[in-house]
């Protein structure tokens, strides 16, 4: 598993850039991100080093986080690899809430979360997929 908090932030100058300082400031790595806006608000989603420190952080600092447990696999970094992947979790039905992706050293990493954590956990098992927790992404982002 692994940490990711989901910080909301308003669509206006500057709000992204405080999130951004505040990590800086506590020397916190940010390993990657993904933003997805509405009208309002964003929704920035990040992975980072030190994820729980980085939530408390953002809390004293009066933003509003989550932390959540999504799931992680590395994959082997050629072509169609994260569509096979995604082919094993829809032929068993399990719905990906969102994703993304990135690369690291060799790897493709997808983060991911599904509608079912149990069934996608067995899947990864049962096809023996390559997992990631926080310790592993570390690594391989090191």
């Amino acid at each position: 598993m692994i940490h990711q908090l989901s910080i909301f932030i308003q669509n206006k100058a500057g709000t992204l850039e405080k999130v951004l300082r505040l990590f800086k400031l506590s020397e916190i790595q940010i390993i990657t991100t993904t933003l997805a806006d509405t009208q309002d608000f964003g929704i920035f989603r990040v992975i980072c080093t030190e994820p729980e420190r980085a939530y408390l952080v953002l809390k004293d600092a009066g933003i509003t986080a989550t932390l959540t447990q999504v799931q992680a696999i590395a994959l082997m970094n050629t072509p169609g690899q994260a569509a096979d992947a995604l082919e094993i979790f829809a032929a068993d039905g399990i719905e990906i809430s969102y994703l993304y992706s990135f690369l690291l050293k060799d790897k493709g990493v997808l983060i991911f979360k599904t509608d079912n954590k149990e069934r996608a956990d067995k899947i990864i098992a049962d096809h023996r997929l390559t997992t990631l927790n926080d310790c592993d992404l570390l690594q391989l982002a090191l």
